[in-house]
């Protein structure tokens, strides 16, 4: 492209084209469109996205799942999340977030190992996650039983926004400090059995009981016992005629 003119009608083009786009569209392939080479394509894509950013545009233009798009900026997100999720409630639910995480990080892994990972059965999530597009069939095990192994597709990547799964965060950001998990596990740690039985049932019983119901016959209750009876009775006890 020799001229600047040649350019800033190429860049036109790939900004029409762009617009209308579904999907993420590679440089070769509208390398070919334009008759021009990918690596010019690329070359003005880039400098199309610095353009858009120097300028403090709403949108950007970025590579992602292998691609080039439109997309809304990143700083205007909360704004967009509003205006597209109103009166919408067609979010994943957490168990499918979590089934999802786990295949973008393992992947390739059957239904059965996602299975022993969450502690749960997930068919119903695996197949809702099938149905939305995120993730597809992309091998088979070829050990007994031949299971379907299961990865993530590029609607997902384009979802999340990224290029390829090595943009992943690292799993290492996750995880806690090695003072976080000791305080964790002091916080799940069970009594001993012997220190609950020291203020158990058997206190109750203790040296209260050396005033038990034998005592109900004390001193006092003698003379009241005395009392009651009558002369005859009374001198009888007493040893008297």
């Amino acid at each position: 492209m020799s001229t600047t003119a040649d350019r800033g009608e190429l860049r036109r083009t790939l900004e029409a084209v762009l617009m209308v786009a579904e999907a993420p569209t590679e440089a070769g392939l509208l390398g070919e469109l334009c008759e021009v080479s990918p690596a010019v394509v690329e070359e003005l894509l880039h400098r199309m996205a610095a353009d858009y950013e120097q300028e403090g545009r709403g949108f950007a233009l970025v590579r992602v799942a292998g691609g080039w798009r439109f997309q809304s900026h990143e700083s205007e997100a909360a704004y967009v999340e509003r205006f597209v999720l109103s009166g919408q409630s067609a979010r994943l639910s957490a168990a499918a977030l979590e089934t999802l995480a786990i295949v973008a990080y393992k992947q390739p892994i059957s239904r059965a190992q996602v299975a022993a990972i969450r502690g749960v059965n997930v068919d119903g999530v695996v197949r809702t996650l099938t149905q939305r597009g995120y993730i597809a069939e992309v091998a088979t095990d070829p050990g007994p039983g031949q299971a379907s192994l299961f990865g993530t597709t590029s609607l997902f990547l384009e979802r999340l926004g990224i290029d390829s799964l090595d943009d992943l965060p690292s799993l290492g950001d996750f995880i806690p400090e090695a003072d976080v998990v000791e305080l964790l596990e002091q916080g799940l740690r069970v009594e001993p059995d012997g220190a609950a039985d020291q203020d158990g049932p058997a206190d109750q019983d203790g040296p209260a009981d050396e005033y038990g119901p034998a005592d109900q016959d004390g001193p006092a209750d003698r003379e009241r016992a005395a009392e009651s009876r009558g002369p005859a009775e009374g001198a009888l006890l007493d040893g008297r005629d």
